[in-house]
């Protein structure tokens, strides 16, 4: 049976060049970075040449990269950070309303300490609306935060023009870049940011190593306290083998990135114009490519949004989306979902939602990211497999009866509101 692995934004395969720089560092290289002996020499080395190759594949200096241990502890950085540090000149923070959970829940923690936030809404195809940004900026604001690329519709957002919009009021910025490093080209001073964030994972590096730039200049307090090391902006020793793995993977992706973004946007390409042809009752959320055909309007659809190259999100109405999941890794195809189960209640994706989508609709999303290695015969395998996958699942779906009967499936209840919908997603 084919293997096949579409769910890249999770964890993608380790570089081949990433794991041979790790080896000494996991053997004979076992000194710590800071000794002043010899045997700290190579580590501390490994960790500055990693330090250039990460800070060239973003096009910033080496000195405004610090070495954290995953993309939501760079979050967590940069958020606290910029709320303890300016704290003398405001208590309020703007944030889109589809940020990863490693924003939004320090943003509700800094709540118990007396700061407060706005979540700013998103148009239909997950872009935020520079006004609408601008409209949520007060007196008090300290920072604007929103991702450069959504990891589950693939927007890609206007960062240079949101940022300059949060500079008109003098509000620093801060973008998670996990989706879009190691699938865009990424400038940051070109962007204008002044602090980014991404994890290796996102160029093919190992699991334990994440980034965070801070714009020369910014002063931010440390997260991890009880160090020296990273300029005193992160204690702890330094996890040695992931980072040189980081920066190997860093410096390949940068070469590669080009020719490995045109393979992956060929391939999804087949994905939005094949899947229609061969399943109905499907809509593609987020940025569509020119001409695909959408289920909910019947008509072609064309965002003004970029989309990641390789990067595909579905919603195949009737179905739950975690049955598809089962029932494709069953076929070999690894992919992911919108939704998540948990023992207490069935939740939909946030970010889904706030796009506008019905609860029931965002319970049915499948997302798809390619990698550099996917070819057309995984996504011809996919092609095949999941169109029965889901018609077998909407014979035991009571929407899909309720549409065979010609009723409304998504129609609400008597005395039912989208309120009540939507009730059980703000619960903590």
């Amino acid at each position: 049976m084919p293997s096949v692995y579409f769910d890249h934004a999770a964890a993608a395969p380790l570089l081949h060049e990433a794991r041979e720089a790790m080896l000494p560092f996991l053997a004979e290289e076992f000194g710590n970075p800071v000794s002043l002996h010899r045997f700290g020499n190579k580590p501390k080395q490994a960790i500055e040449d990693a330090r250039v190759r990460v800070a060239a594949l973003i096009k910033s200096r080496p000195n405004d990269i610090v070495f954290t241990a995953s993309a939501s502890e760079s979050n967590n950085q940069a958020i606290k950070g910029f709320a303890f540090s300016h704290r003398d000149k405001g208590n309020h923070i703007v944030a889109s309303a589809i940020e990863h959970v490693s924003v939004l829940e320090p943003l509700k923690s800094l709540c118990t300490l007396g700061f407060e936030y706005d979540l700013v809404p998103v148009e239909s195809d997950g872009t935020v609306d520079p006004d609408k940004l601008a409209a949520a900026i007060k007196t008090e604001t300290i920072l604007a935060s929103v991702m450069h690329a959504n990891y589950e519709v693939g927007t890609v957002q206007n960062i240079k023009e949101l940022a300059a919009v949060a500079h008109r009021f003098r509000v620093p910025f801060h973008s998670d870049g996990t989706a879009a490093v190691g699938r865009i080209p990424v400038d940051v001073v070109d962007l204008g940011v002044d602090a980014y964030t991404f994890p290796a994972m996102s160029v093919y590096g190992p699991k334990g190593a994440a980034a965070l730039y801070l714009k020369r200049g910014t002063r931010i307090p440390a997260l991890v306290e009880g160090g020296f090391q990273e300029k005193n902006r992160r204690a702890g020793t330094e996890n040695v083998a992931a980072i040189a793995g980081f920066g190997a993977a860093a410096a390949v992706t940068e070469a590669r990135l080009s020719e490995w973004s045109e393979t992956m946007t060929r391939l999804a390409q087949r994905i939005f114009k094949e899947l229609p042809e061969r399943l109905d009752h499907v809509i593609f959320t987020g940025p569509v490519p020119p001409g695909t055909r959408s289920e909910s309007s019947k008509d072609s659809v064309m965002s003004r949004a970029n989309r990641l190259p390789g990067h595909v999100s579905v919603v195949v109405e009737f179905v739950e989306g975690e049955s598809m999941l089962l029932f494709l890794d069953d076929e070999g195809i690894a992919s992911a979902s919108g939704s998540s189960c948990s023992a207490k209640t069935l939740k939909a994706s946030h970010v889904l939602l706030a796009m506008g989508l019905p609860h029931t609709k965002a319970q049915s999303s499948l997302v798809l990211t390619l990698g550099k290695d996917s070819t057309d015969a995984d996504v011809t395998h996919f092609l095949d497999k999941l169109p029965p996958i889901a018609q077998r699942l909407r014979q035991m779906s009571p929407l899909y009866a309720k549409f065979q009967r010609g009723e409304d499936p998504y129609a609400l209840k008597p005395g039912e509101t989208c309120e009540d919908e939507h009730e059980h997603e703000t619960e903590d």
